[in-house]
């Protein structure tokens, strides 16, 4: 989901350019310190979504906001909380009030994530016939095709991706749910807590652990069952 940052603070776009940039579905197109200045440019080069502050000189955000193609929404952020009902009667997603900490930052952000993919649900593929997925690691975007994905690893609020012939893992921050949701069902397993695997690829379980390499995976009692049903559906048993 592209976005943009409209602030003529320097400070809080610094702040929320930091934010944009570590959750892993948003893809920062612009920062501007003007209406007039990010009217110019999404012009030319629209966004899904804005961070748009809205006490602003010659243009406010909510005059700005009514300029703006119909397909861009708008999460607003301001000083003044007496803005908050004239945010909503232009129909923004969400208002947030400064100084913005990460975690209120992301709600919003989610909360527009959620109108993007219904607004998308026709044209994005289904888990089942999605072949890949996009992650952001360390400013980056990386496409991964989830044919190579051995196992991923849930560290608070970090993933590690482990992918089939890379000497590392793919460290992206995301949550492993979100993670999840994004998986073919048929495809992978969440075996443990912190622990998905893909059980095409398990050559080995032993002791009620799941081998790759050098690395044991602990199986749960909790997720035994659903692990045990995707391997009965490969099996071969003995007459």
């Amino acid at each position: 989901m592209t976005c943009a940052i409209i602030d003529d603070e320097p400070l809080a776009v610094s702040l929320l350019e930091s934010y944009a940039m570590k959750t892993p579905f948003l893809e920062l197109k612009g920062c501007y310190g003007s209406g007039l200045e990010a009217l110019k440019a999404l012009s030319q080069e629209p966004v899904d979504l804005l961070f748009l502050d809205i006490q602003m000189p010659e243009l406010s955000g909510l005059e700005l906001s009514r300029m703006l193609p119909e397909e861009t929404r708008v999460i607003f952020t301001t000083a003044f909380e007496q803005y908050a009902l004239d945010s909503y009667k232009v129909n923004a997603l969400d208002y947030l009030l400064k100084p913005i900490s990460y975690t209120d930052f992301l709600t919003a952000a989610n909360k527009a994530l959620k109108w993007y993919e219904l607004s998308h649900r026709e044209a994005l593929p289904t888990n089942e016939s999605r072949e890949s997925i996009f992650v952001k690691s360390e400013y980056k975007l990386i496409q991964i095709e989830l044919r190579d994905i051995l196992y991923i690893e849930g560290l608070k609020d970090y993933v590690k991706i482990f992918v089939e012939g890379e000497p590392k893992p793919i460290l992206s921050l995301m949550s492993m749910k979100n993670l999840e949701d994004m998986l073919p069902v048929d495809r992978f397993v969440r075996v443990h807590r912190s622990f998905i695997v893909q059980p095409e690829k398990i050559k080995v379980i032993e002791r009620g652990r799941i081998v790759f390499g050098h690395e044991y995976i602990p199986i749960s009692d909790n997720y035994k069952q659903r692990l045990q049903e995707a391997i009965e559906r490969r099996s071969i048993w003995p007459k």
